[in-house]
This record gives structure tokens, sequence and C-alpha cells, in this order.
């Protein structure tokens, strides 16, 4: 508890010295999952737990005021690994209360809902309590509807505001809405390919539902979600039911804990009632890994992947 409250001191001595001289359009108010919080200053020393929030920070340019990540679960993008190294890392997986502490930082800036779980006492209240700012990646509010590319646009706005980097900010989603907008110049014409998403299971298929990002990732690299009917992010399915939809490819989600993209690929090569399905027969494989398809800097990136794997052809 003593670490806890040098932590909050410590915060709010920082907040304190920058009242006489508050950074141009600052305060800066931010309703988040139903928290508000108003930024009298931009976040000077910020710890992300969950990689996707890393990314995006990096992405704007923000790496000096990074003093923890947590939890990367793939290999970085190749342009922000030396900067992502560099920065202390906290935990293999989610750190805990203390450990968060002990980097005195004056925002955690979550990626899943789990960043912030009540029972591990990471609870947003007790950050708030402890002198510290929350943020939680848009898409896993309570209550979110579908994710679209359009909530990656919001969020990179959102922390363009919270930094003060709000002309980064407009920059980096030009650049991004332009990937996206080559890739669907390029596919515009071709026939949407089935696509059946493969994350883990054997009994069942456990798969991306309609309401994940990965469905609109699909769409915009000229594919189709033979599971998009299904109304929830991740859902389990029967593979009688992926017989039926006669899959042209086959996306495997990667992320660190689920196992090897191979021996994914054996178990589905191996299932003797899987054999006509088109994709299994052609050995039709893309893998995406699982941060790819979440609200941050890489989905127009996976849509460019994914359109070549999809429509070679069309990127010869």
């Amino acid at each position: 508890m003593a670490v806890g409250l040098l932590t909050a001191c410590g915060t709010q001595e920082r907040a304190d010295s920058g009242k006489a001289a508050k950074a141009e359009g600052f305060p800066v108010t931010v309703t988040n999952c139903g928290v508000k919080t108003t930024y009298e200053q931009p976040p000077e020393r910020v710890v992300t737990i969950h990689q996707h929030p890393a990314e995006l920070l990096l992405a704007l340019g923000l790496e000096k005021r990074m003093v923890g990540t947590a939890f990367p679960d793939s290999a970085v993008l190749p342009e922000y690994r030396e900067k992502f190294e560099a920065i202390p890392e906290l935990s293999k997986k989610e750190p805990s209360f203390e450990n968060v502490l002990e980097a005195e930082p004056d925002l955690v800036y979550g990626g899943y809902s789990s960043a912030f779980a009540e029972k591990t006492g990471r609870s947003r209240a007790a950050f708030e309590k402890a002198g510290i700012n929350t943020h939680l990646n848009r898409e896993y509010c309570e209550g979110a509807k579908s994710a679209t590319m359009k909530d990656v646009h919001t969020e990179i706005r959102t922390l363009g505001e919270m930094f003060g980097v709000s002309d980064r900010a407009e920059k980096l989603n030009a650049e991004l809405r332009a990937k996206v907008d080559a890739v669907a110049k390029k596919v515009e014409n071709e026939k949407p390919v089935p696509v059946f998403v493969y994350d883990s299971g054997d009994k069942s298929a456990f798969t991306a539902g309609g309401r994940g990002l990965g469905t609109e990732i699909i769409r915009l690299a000229g594919g189709k979600n033979i599971f998009a009917d299904v109304d929830e992010v991740f859902a389990d399915v029967s593979w009688e039911q992926v017989i039926d939809r006669k899959p042209e490819v086959i996306a495997i989600y990667h992320y660190a804990g689920s196992g090897s993209v191979e021996s994914k690929k054996k178990f589905l090569l191996s299932q003797p009632a899987l054999a006509d399905v088109p994709a299994i027969k052609n050995k039709r494989f893309v893998v995406v890994p699982l941060t790819a398809t979440l609200v941050g800097v890489r989905p127009p990136y996976a849509v460019e992947d994914l359109a070549k794997a999809l429509h070679p052809e069309r990127f010869e």
C-alpha cells in the first residue's frame, strides 16, 4: 500500500507542477467507456497493457512517454521493434496492480477489458484512487457494438487529443486510409472469396463472428467471412457448418498461447470430414496475427496482407 501512496503523491506533484504552464489545447476531457477524464496536461508516463495499445502509441511517436509495456502476444511490427524493445517490459502477461504502480505512470492504457479486471485488483476505480488515469481500447467498452475501421480512426483521433498530437493523429489516419483505399481499388471487381477464420478448437471450431473487426478486414480485402451472420465477436460453430459453407481460404488466427500455426494446419489437414472443403483440398491458408484484428494501427496492414492471399493475381 505504501507504493500506491507514494505513486499517488508523485502523480499529484507532477500535476501541480504543470498547472502554471498548461499545454496548448488543454484541458481536454475524454469520455471513455463511461469514464470521464479531464487531462490538464498530456500524459507523460504511460504504461500499456497488451500489445495493440503499445503499437498505436509508437505509431504516434510517443515512445518517450512510455514507461512500461505488458503482454506482448505477437511479433511487433518491424518499424516499431527497436523502440518497443527499449521500453521496460513489466510482465509477459497482465501485470499486477503493484507492478504497474512501481512504474509511476500517470496513465494506464489497456487493450482488452482484462487489463482492468476487478478481481485482480486492477480496476479503473483502483487506479483512479491511486491518482492514475486509465483508458480502455474502445472496442472493449461494455456494450460496444460491432467494431469497424471507423473505430480505428476514432481511437487514433482521441489519442491525438489526449496527448496533444492531433496533427500526428490526422497524418496517421490519412496514411492508414490510403493503404486500405489502395487495396480496395485493386480488388473492387473481384468476386468475394469465402473465408473461414480458425482460432482454435477440435470438437467444435472457435471462429470469428460478424461483430469483430476481423469480418470487416476480410470484406475490405475482397473476401467474405462465412460466419459473418453470427452475432458475436467470437463463437463456437460445428464442423458440419464449416463443411456446408465451403470456405476457399482458411485464415488462422495466431497469438501467444494459442498453439503454433503448424499444429493448427496439421490438425485441419488431418480431419477426414474436412477433406472435401475447398480450402483444405487446395491447402489455402493465411496466417493473421490476432493483434491485426483489433482496434489499433494494424488492421489496414492486415487488409493488405489478406488481400494478397485472397487475390494474389491482383498484386503481381
